[in-house]
Protein backbone atom coordinates (compact mmCIF):
# COMPACT_ATOMS: atom_id res chain seq x y z
CA UNK A 1 0.00 0.00 0.00
CA UNK A 2 1.58 3.74 -1.00
CA UNK A 3 -1.21 5.35 1.04
CA UNK A 4 -4.32 6.01 1.82
CA UNK A 5 -7.02 8.76 1.27
CA UNK A 6 -6.96 11.55 3.40
CA UNK A 7 -9.18 14.01 1.42
CA UNK A 8 -10.49 14.72 -1.39
CA UNK A 9 -9.89 18.92 -2.51
CA UNK A 10 -12.12 20.91 -4.26
CA UNK A 11 -10.76 23.95 -5.72
CA UNK A 12 -14.16 26.40 -5.91
CA UNK A 13 -14.85 30.23 -5.94
CA UNK A 14 -16.83 30.31 -2.92
CA UNK A 15 -15.67 27.51 -0.29
CA UNK A 16 -18.62 27.82 2.55
CA UNK A 17 -21.42 27.77 -0.27
CA UNK A 18 -19.74 24.75 -2.36
CA UNK A 19 -19.39 23.12 1.62
CA UNK A 20 -23.29 23.19 2.51
CA UNK A 21 -24.37 21.20 -0.76
CA UNK A 22 -21.89 18.87 -0.21
CA UNK A 23 -22.65 18.45 3.53
CA UNK A 24 -25.88 17.30 2.99
CA UNK A 25 -25.54 15.90 -0.11
CA UNK A 26 -22.79 13.45 1.32
CA UNK A 27 -23.81 13.85 5.28
CA UNK A 28 -21.12 15.12 6.53
CA UNK A 29 -20.40 17.70 9.25
CA UNK A 30 -18.43 20.95 8.98
CA UNK A 31 -15.52 20.87 11.07
CA UNK A 32 -13.33 24.01 9.87
CA UNK A 33 -14.94 27.18 8.58
CA UNK A 34 -12.93 29.71 7.37
CA UNK A 35 -13.50 32.40 4.32
CA UNK A 36 -10.94 30.36 2.16
CA UNK A 37 -11.10 26.97 3.51
CA UNK A 38 -14.00 24.49 4.83
CA UNK A 39 -13.68 20.89 6.03
CA UNK A 40 -16.36 18.14 5.80
CA UNK A 41 -15.64 15.46 7.55
CA UNK A 42 -17.64 12.10 8.32
CA UNK A 43 -18.99 10.60 11.13
CA UNK A 44 -16.08 8.25 11.79
CA UNK A 45 -13.72 10.93 10.92
CA UNK A 46 -12.01 8.93 8.41
CA UNK A 47 -13.44 10.64 5.30
CA UNK A 48 -12.66 14.72 4.55
CA UNK A 49 -13.86 16.62 1.74
CA UNK A 50 -12.06 20.09 1.70
CA UNK A 51 -13.22 23.10 -0.24
CA UNK A 52 -10.68 25.77 -1.30
CA UNK A 53 -11.36 29.38 -2.69
CA UNK A 54 -9.14 30.02 -6.15
CA UNK A 55 -9.62 33.20 -7.30
CA UNK A 56 -9.57 33.00 -10.83
CA UNK A 57 -11.83 29.49 -10.45
CA UNK A 58 -12.70 28.34 -14.09
CA UNK A 59 -15.46 25.65 -13.73
CA UNK A 60 -15.66 22.46 -15.91
CA UNK A 61 -18.20 22.29 -18.68
CA UNK A 62 -19.12 18.64 -19.27
CA UNK A 63 -17.81 16.65 -22.37
CA UNK A 64 -15.52 20.06 -23.15
CA UNK A 65 -11.98 18.93 -23.55
CA UNK A 66 -11.34 22.74 -22.73
CA UNK A 67 -12.58 22.74 -19.28
CA UNK A 68 -11.76 18.92 -17.68
CA UNK A 69 -13.78 17.92 -15.26
CA UNK A 70 -11.37 18.05 -12.37
CA UNK A 71 -12.61 16.03 -9.94
CA UNK A 72 -15.16 13.50 -9.86
CA UNK A 73 -17.40 11.66 -7.17
CA UNK A 74 -19.80 8.97 -7.30
CA UNK A 75 -22.33 8.59 -4.63
CA UNK A 76 -24.13 5.09 -4.22
CA UNK A 77 -27.70 5.54 -3.44
CA UNK A 78 -30.78 3.25 -3.33
CA UNK A 79 -33.19 4.80 -5.55
CA UNK A 80 -32.25 7.29 -8.50
CA UNK A 81 -35.26 8.67 -8.77
CA UNK A 82 -35.16 10.15 -5.26
CA UNK A 83 -31.83 10.76 -5.05
CA UNK A 84 -32.13 13.00 -8.11
CA UNK A 85 -34.81 15.09 -6.73
CA UNK A 86 -33.06 15.57 -3.82
CA UNK A 87 -29.63 17.04 -5.29
CA UNK A 88 -31.50 19.01 -7.82
CA UNK A 89 -33.64 20.60 -5.03
CA UNK A 90 -29.83 21.22 -3.66
CA UNK A 91 -29.34 23.00 -6.58
CA UNK A 92 -27.66 20.20 -8.88
CA UNK A 93 -27.88 19.99 -12.92
CA UNK A 94 -28.27 16.96 -14.73
CA UNK A 95 -26.12 17.10 -16.88
CA UNK A 96 -26.91 16.01 -21.04
CA UNK A 97 -27.27 12.76 -21.78
CA UNK A 98 -26.80 11.23 -18.58
CA UNK A 99 -30.21 10.61 -18.21
CA UNK A 100 -30.10 6.86 -17.26
CA UNK A 101 -33.00 4.76 -15.66
CA UNK A 102 -30.36 2.51 -14.06
CA UNK A 103 -27.49 2.13 -12.76
CA UNK A 104 -26.31 5.90 -12.92
CA UNK A 105 -26.47 9.50 -13.86
CA UNK A 106 -24.30 12.44 -14.00
CA UNK A 107 -25.07 15.59 -12.57
CA UNK A 108 -23.16 18.84 -11.89
CA UNK A 109 -22.76 20.80 -8.48
CA UNK A 110 -23.49 24.80 -8.04
CA UNK A 111 -20.32 25.58 -9.78
CA UNK A 112 -20.24 22.98 -12.38
CA UNK A 113 -17.85 20.02 -10.56
CA UNK A 114 -19.33 16.90 -12.43
CA UNK A 115 -21.11 13.99 -9.82
CA UNK A 116 -22.86 10.40 -10.32
CA UNK A 117 -25.41 8.94 -8.54
CA UNK A 118 -25.14 5.52 -8.66
CA UNK A 119 -26.92 1.99 -7.98
CA UNK A 120 -25.96 -1.24 -7.06
CA UNK A 121 -26.56 -1.58 -10.99
CA UNK A 122 -24.21 0.82 -11.55
CA UNK A 123 -21.13 -0.58 -9.75
CA UNK A 124 -21.45 -4.47 -10.12
CA UNK A 125 -20.79 -6.33 -13.15
CA UNK A 126 -23.84 -8.52 -14.43
CA UNK A 127 -23.63 -12.07 -13.84
CA UNK A 128 -22.39 -13.99 -16.47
Amino acid sequence: MIGRLFSLVIDCPAPAELASFYEQLLTLTRVEDTPDYVVLESPTGSETVTFQRVPDFRPPRWTDPDHPPQMHVDVLVDDLDVAEEAVLTLGATLLEGSDKPIGYRVYADPVGHPFCLVTREGVTAPEQ
